[in-house]
């Protein structure tokens, strides 16, 4: 079972949620609800040939007149790749086919904003004579000529990510996979590589065995937390010291459904992580679990093999930034 898992999530694709989770606040859990409890973001970054970035001019009276890339938040009822698509055309007058996700940035379960690269596939350009409250007008840019006053800096480091990856893609395209989630929630792929380079993944031994997933508290003072503390709780509690190292590498993809408003507003994360000091493979085996909820597994199936090392040499995933 847990290869089948393992074996999707590496192809991109998802696994169902269990309703029962090996880490987090007790139960009952809070849905995720947006608007509510939380807060969703897409933006988009459109390239044409010329490299030239999409980009748009903002109507609202708080940013009049600035530029910045076509963004807002979803609604409930939108897959995350509808919502993203809804605001390029609401925006610029473009229509869109999303190619991948580039990066996931979050505050906590209270914020998530997706960043996505896609392409234009139809549509006019919006020009002054459309203007609306979504937005005055839309254009390419090169980032250098003209000068254009931005709404934020915050997207520059996302059009220069957009360009890397069309020169040289860093990880496999990733859309999110969509699968219904009530709550906020990582499924944890924590990688131990032994002295002969071979990988070991932690796995729930509840039930049967599976890659642990972990739930984020929806509750007033857990909103603003980061995503990560209940899997950096779990590992702790699971990993003896100074064993217990932890690096976050990034994401394998996302599952969102959203079509079941304040039944599957959630999204499960499913992040990588590796333990120990990476490329100080000096132990015959992974370090001993201080919890009996949870056991080593190591990983012999030669293509699934080859396949993690392949990621984890190459950084090969979708970046979250905390």
């Amino acid at each position: 079972m847990a290869g089948e898992e393992l074996d999707l999530l590496l192809s991109g694709k998802g696994w169902p949620v269990p309703e029962e989770y090996d880490a987090g606040p007790p139960p009952p859990h809070q849905p995720a609800r947006l608007r509510r409890n939380t807060c969703y973001v897409v933006m988009a970054v459109l390239l044409n040939e010329k490299n030239e970035v999409l980009v748009m001019q903002e109507a609202k009276l708080e940013c009049h007149g600035t530029w910045y890339l076509p963004a807002g938040r979803m609604e409930p009822g939108e897959t995350i790749v509808e919502a993203m698509q809804r605001e390029v055309k609401e925006e610029t007058g473009l229509q869109c086919q999303p190619l991948t996700l580039l990066a996931v940035e979050e505050r906590g379960t209270a914020w998530l904003r997706f960043i996505f690269l896609a392409r234009p596939t139809g549509g006019t350009l919006k020009t002054l004579q459309d203007a609306d409250e979504e937005s005055l007008q839309a254009r390419w840019w090169d980032q250098k000529s003209p000068t254009l006053p931005l709404r934020a800096r915050d997207i520059v480091p996302f059009m220069d990510l957009a360009l890397q990856y069309q020169a040289k893609p860093c990880h496999p395209l990733t859309l999110p996979a969509e699968l219904p989630c009530a709550v906020i929630c990582q499924r944890l792929l924590a990688v131990f590589t032994d002295s002969s380079g071979a990988p070991w993944v932690l796995l729930g031994a509840a039930r049967s065995p599976h890659l642990p997933v972990v739930v984020s508290g929806m509750s007033p003072p857990a909103l603003g937390g980061g995503l990560l503390v209940a899997i950096y709780q779990l590992l702790q509690e699971c990993l003896p010291p100074p064993d217990g190292k932890v690096q976050v590498r990034g994401l394998l993809g996302l599952q969102h459904l959203g079509k079941e408003p304040g039944q599957s507003d959630g999204i499960c994360f499913n992040i990588v992580v590796t333990i120990g000091d990476a490329g100080q493979y000096s132990k015959e085996k992974p370090p001993e679990l201080q919890s009996k909820a949870f056991r080593w597994w190591k990983v012999e199936e030669e293509d699934v093999r080859s396949r993690v090392l392949q990621r984890l040499s190459t950084s090969s995933f979708v970046p979250l930034h905390s």
